[in-house]
C-alpha cells in the first residue's frame, strides 16, 4: 500500500510539472507591445491582420498609444515587453539606466508640413518637440535650406494648429498625421533620407529578451512576412494603417510610405551621429556601449 501511494505521489509530481512547464511554454508565447500610430507600424499592424503571429505560434497583444510619455511609463514597468520608439528616446532612456536593446530598426515617414500662403525666405519658424525625433530631422532635412527659428511643442494636435493658423510657417509632424493636414490644405513636403536608416527602432526590455526569445523570435519572423508583402505592394498595409488608427480613408493614397526593410539593426556609425546630436542639443554626455544596447540575432539583413 505504501508503495502504491508513493507510486501515485510520483505520478501526482510528474504532472504537475509537466503542467507548470507547459503553462510556462504558453506564457513565453505571449507578448504585448506598444506602437505609435505612425507608418512604421505598419508592418506590425499588416501581420497582425493577416494572422502572421498566430501562423508563428505567437499570441501578442498591440497596443497603440498616442502619448510617449504612457508607452514608457507602461514599458518601465514592465506592463509592455516591448514597444517602438525614436533612437533619441532610446539613447537618453538607456543613458538614465533603464535596461532595453534594439532589435531592430523600423521605418518612419515625417513630412515637413507648411501653412498656406508661405513665401521662400531665409529664415523660417518650424515647430518640433526640443531633444526629439522632429528636431533632429528638421536638422537634416532642412538644415541646408533654411535658418530654422524653432519652437517647442510637444503636443503634435498644438503643433498642427499653430501651422494651420499661421503662428508657424513650417512644423515636422509624422505620418500618416501628415496626410490628414493635407486634406485641412496644408502643404506638405517630403524630403529624401540621405541615410540608410531612420532614428526609429523596436525595442524590448532585458526581461522580454531572457524570458520570451522565442516569443520575440516570432515576433519578427512575422514582422519580415509582411515586409516582404510591402514590398511587393503596400495598399493593404495603407488600408490596415487607416482602419487600425482610425484615419480618413480619404488619405490613404496621401501616405508617403517609407521603404520598408526586413529585420535589422542600425549601425553603429548612425547610433554614434544620433547620440552626438543628443551631446550637443542637450548640452549633456553619453556613455553608452553599442554592443550592450543592440540586439542583433533577430536581424536577417
Amino acid at each position: 500500500m505504501r508503495k502504491k501511494n508513493i507510486f501515485l505521489l510520483l505520478l501526482m509530481l510528474i504532472f504537475s510539472l509537466s503542467f507548470l512547464s507547459g503553462a510556462a511554454m504558453a506564457e513565453d508565447m505571449k507578448l504585448e507591445i506598444g506602437i505609435m500610430p505612425a507608418v512604421d507600424s505598419a508592418p506590425i499592424l499588416l501581420a497582425k491582420e493577416k494572422g502572421y503571429f498566430a501562423e508563428e505560434g505567437l499570441d501578442i497583444k498591440i497596443d497603440v498609444y498616442t502619448n510617449a510619455v504612457n508607452r514608457q511609463t507602461a514599458l518601465q514597468t514592465n506592463e509592455l515587453d516591448g514597444a517602438m520608439t525614436d533612437l533619441i528616446a532610446f539613447v537618453n532612456n538607456v543613458n538614465n539606466g533603464f535596461p532595453v536593446k534594439i532589435t531592430t530598426s523600423t521605418d518612419g515617414s515625417f513630412p515637413i508640413l507648411v501653412t498656406k500662403g508661405f513665401e521662400e525666405k531665409e529664415e523660417v519658424n518650424i515647430g518640433m518637440m526640443e531633444v526629439s525625433v522632429s528636431n533632429f530631422l528638421s536638422e537634416q532635412f532642412l538644415g541646408d535650406k533654411y535658418k530654422l527659428n524653432k519652437t517647442f511643442i510637444p503636443a503634435i494636435p498644438a503643433r498642427l494648429e499653430m501651422v494651420k493658423s499661421g503662428q508657424l510657417e513650417m512644423a515636422v509632424i509624422p505620418e500618416p498625421l501628415a496626410s490628414t493636414a493635407e486634406l485641412q490644405g496644408l502643404e506638405k513636403r517630403v524630403y529624401k533620407n540621405e541615410y540608410d536608416f531612420m532614428p526609429e527602432a523596436m525595442i524590448f526590455t532585458e526581461k522580454a529578451l531572457k524570458e520570451k526569445d522565442a516569443a520575440i523570435q516570432a515576433f519578427h519572423n512575422a514582422y519580415n512576412k509582411a515586409v516582404k508583402e510591402i514590398q511587393q505592394d503596400d495598399s493593404q498595409a495603407r488600408e490596415v494603417l487607416i482602419k487600425s488608427l482610425d484615419l480618413p480613408a480619404k488619405i490613404k493614397n496621401l501616405i508617403a510610405m517609407p521603404q520598408y526593410h526586413l529585420t535589422r539593426v542600425p549601425s553603429e556609425d548612425y547610433l554614434n551621429r544620433v547620440i552626438s546630436w543628443i551631446e550637443k542639443t542637450d548640452d549633456s554626455e553619453i556613455e553608452i556601449n553599442y554592443n550592450q544596447v543592440i540586439e542583433g540575432k533577430y536581424s536577417i539583413q
